[in-house]
């Protein structure tokens, strides 16, 4: 962060103006995504931008660049573990924007199948990756935030931080420790009136990480065909990338300009949860 670009944000601040009656809720903003390559991540990215935002998608996959392409949404190639390179991405986004308004903390790896007594270097990519990049993340946004635009901060947790299952440690701790991340964000933040929430999705299938193989052998261990599996929930319905979009914009926008440390399952209802 430099003074120079802080002071920039704070100008765009002074002289930002909204239309009483807006067409658009994130019309005029400016929004980061993490991992927005594909799934969640890219639906966000262009659920936000339909909604009005300026959006710049990282990953460190260089589709990236192809997938977000177009007036008021860009993707960038970004190594969200590289401390230097992260926080050089998002002073780029104020010195190219003015400002920064909304992040959404996406990016992440999950590796089923790996049990305590077997996790070795998979443990530590973890950790790098779905936590401590995320709160890397927070510390270099933070300061634009706070001269933000109704200013919002969304983490992807997962259904695993209050019900987790076997062959999931590495990545379950992390997103006990993502959503505890938000929720002490939240305490800090709320002064400066950044919001800071958290979702909560179950397995959304529509994603890289559930290939027909991985579909096949989850749905095996439950007995179920893969339909079945898919819609595994109280509510029988399958859970999509488009569907957590939509929760994304919804609360980083006035409907729940009142809520921060919340934890919101999008999950089709799990007993295990309820």
């Amino acid at each position: 962060m430099s003074q120079q670009l802080l002071e920039k944000a704070q100008k765009r601040k002074a002289s930002f103006s909204v239309s009483p009656e807006p067409l658009k809720p994130h019309a005029g903003k400016i929004a980061i995504v993490t991992g927005a390559c594909g799934g969640i991540g890219r639906a966000t990215a262009e659920k936000l931008h339909a909604d009005g935002a300026i959006v710049v998608g990282m990953d460190i996959n260089p589709a990236v660049t192809e997938n977000l392409k177009g007036e008021g949404i860009s993707g960038v190639v970004c190594d969200i573990t590289d401390d230097a390179a992260l926080e050089a991405a998002v002073d780029q986004v104020i010195a190219d924007h003015g400002g920064l308004d909304i992040i959404v903390a996406n990016a992440g790896i999950f590796k089923s199948g790996e049990y305590i007594e077997v996790l070795g270097d998979s443990w530590d990519l973890h950790m790098k990756i779905n936590l401590t990049a995320t709160q890397r993340f927070l510390r270099f946004s933070i300061p634009y935030l706070k001269e933000g635009i109704d200013a919002s901060i969304i983490i992807i947790g997962s259904r695993n931080f209050s019900a987790p299952g076997p062959g999931a440690a590495a990545y379950s701790v992390t997103k006990a420790g993502v959503t505890q991340l938000a929720r002490v964000a939240a305490l800090e933040l709320a002064p400066f009136g950044v919001r800071v929430n958290t979702l909560h999705p179950d397995a959304v299938f529509d994603t890289e990480i559930w290939t027909e193989e991985a579909l096949k052998k989850s749905a095996d261990r439950y007995g179920m065909s893969v339909a079945e599996y898919k819609t595994k929930n109280l509510l029988r319905t399958e859970i999509k990338s488009t569907d957590i979009a939509l929760l994304v914009s919804t609360v980083a926008g006035p409907a729940f300009k009142a809520t921060t440390g919340a934890q919101i399952p999008i999950d089709g209802g799990n007993d295990r949860v309820i």
